[in-house]
């Protein structure tokens, strides 16, 4: 048995390992396009920032530990071109050498992640215009901020770029961030964005909202960003505005994709086309809430779904769960977390829900240090079936959110977090959790 594996980061890795423990002498090749095989991509960031020292430290295991350790045949810096779903074979190039090379399979995993989105703007060739997916793409970011760099614009207000202005801020940029739409971190419901938007601003970051780019300029190197409204001096501009699925290479093997060009995988990672399966940032995955195939790259859910798509390939049958989209970031002096559907998710699916919001202490308010949580639960009309929160503030967001998290993959209703044995002391919690004083406003 043959297994192929287009990927060698959380999900292809993952898969490999479990294929790898099932099936000591099995043959595994896997074909990744880069240099460098599973390493936290969540961690860049933070590299960007000077609180993790080397992009070294990201690396959970080294090709050479992946290829003498466990006799995987891990190849770098081959990049997949085209599948024949019918005779089983990858073709493709040797990204270095520009060698091509041939591969046959019984059983194959795409797990090619994801890229970041560059729209067609004007100037996106300019040095100084930076994404951040890779650890090539953090080494060259960190080779510019070597220079005389103060002020630094990012485009997009999503959680990459949340996290990348919080980094920039810590090494002493002046920041700017341009968004689309009319709030920062669109997961969250606009009362709640609020908080994020002054934390912002709090800090001196600027927020320049409802403003559509439309490309860079300067000589050799950007000096401006062009909006619709006016141009914006800048000396480094990094753009974090989406992504989009590494599965060109599907075209015309009959392997069935979602209109955004997801793989589309069943409950055991199953693709349409017998003996492809797919997994990771480049797949679907089960809403447990919206009750729907959706898309919410992740790297947990990589990870998760690579091991269930490793087990399912060597015959051990296995199901997928299932996703809640359970996130959480830091961002200046706040976490933020969600989890299930944020209300305006709610409306475009057609559930008919409510919701309660409160604000509450961290932990008993007689204790110091005590801070303010804010809090909106979702729930059905009908059954109370809790749907979602969201969570934000500067202490105990985390475990909250995972509370609520666990509840959700449990069915419980609203009132069933009244009954839960929650942990209390004073340092931690109060005699009621915020959770269960949100749920005892529910009339």
């Amino acid at each position: 048995m043959k297994f192929a594996i287009i990927g060698g980061d959380a999900a292809g890795m993952s898969a490999a390992m479990q294929i790898v423990r099932h099936l000591p002498d099995a043959d595994i090749t896997v074909f990744e396009k880069g240099g460098i095989y599973s390493y936290g991509q969540c961690g860049l960031p933070y590299v960007a920032g000077g609180l993790i020292p080397s992009t070294d430290k990201l690396i959970a295991r080294s090709v050479e530990t992946f290829r003498e350790k466990y006799k995987i045949d891990a190849r770098t810096y081959h990049e997949v071109q085209a599948v024949d779903a019918q005779n089983k074979t990858v073709t493709g190039l040797h990204t270095k050498t520009n060698e091509p090379f041939t591969f046959s399979y019984d059983k194959l995993l795409v797990a090619s992640g994801v890229r970041p989105l560059m729209p067609d703007w004007s100037g996106t060739h300019l040095d100084g215009v930076h994404v951040v997916k890779t650890i090539p793409d953090m080494e060259r970011l960190l080779a510019d901020l070597q220079n005389s760099m103060r002020e630094v614009t990012i485009i997009g207000g999503g959680y990459i770029g949340l996290e990348m202005a919080e980094n920039m801020k810590a090494i002493g940029k002046n920041v700017r961030i341009i968004q689309r739409g009319s709030q920062v971190a669109g997961i969250f419901d606009d009362e709640m964005a609020s908080h994020i938007l002054q934390e912002a601003e709090k800090h001196g970051i600027e927020i320049c909202l409802q403003e559509e780019v439309l490309g860079f300029k300067g000589d050799d190197r950007v000096q401006f960003v062009k909006t619709a409204k006016k141009d914006y001096m800048t000396d480094l501009v990094i753009v974090s505005v989406g992504v989009k699925p590494n599965t060109d290479f599907l075209k015309g093997t009959g392997v069935a994709l979602n209109d955004r060009g997801v793989v589309i995988v069943d409950e055991y990672m199953q693709t349409n086309v017998e003996g492809i399966y797919a997994a990771g940032d480049c797949a679907t995955q089960y809403h447990i809430v919206k009750k729907i195939n959706d898309h919410i790259p992740l790297g947990t859910t990589a990870n998760k779904q690579g091991r269930i798509a490793g087990l399912n390939m060597v015959g051990l049958k296995k199901p997928f769960k299932g996703v809640a989209g359970t996130s959480i970031i830091q961002f200046m002096d706040l976490s933020l977390g969600k989890t299930g559907v944020s209300a305006k998710e709610a409306e475009k699916i057609g559930l008919t829900f409510k919701s309660v919001d409160i604000s509450a202490n961290s932990h008993a308010g007689y204790y110091p240090g005590a801070e303010k949580l804010q809090i909106r639960i979702l729930f059905a009309e009908d059954s109370k079936q809790l749907l979602g929160a969201q969570i934000i503030g500067k202490k105990g967001v985390d475990k909250r959110i995972d509370v609520i998290a666990t509840a959700l993959y449990c069915g419980m209703t609203i009132d069933d977090l009244i009954d839960l044995d929650l942990s209390y002391a004073p340092p931690y919690n109060g005699a009621w959790d915020p959770l269960q004083q949100a749920a005892r406003r529910v009339k």
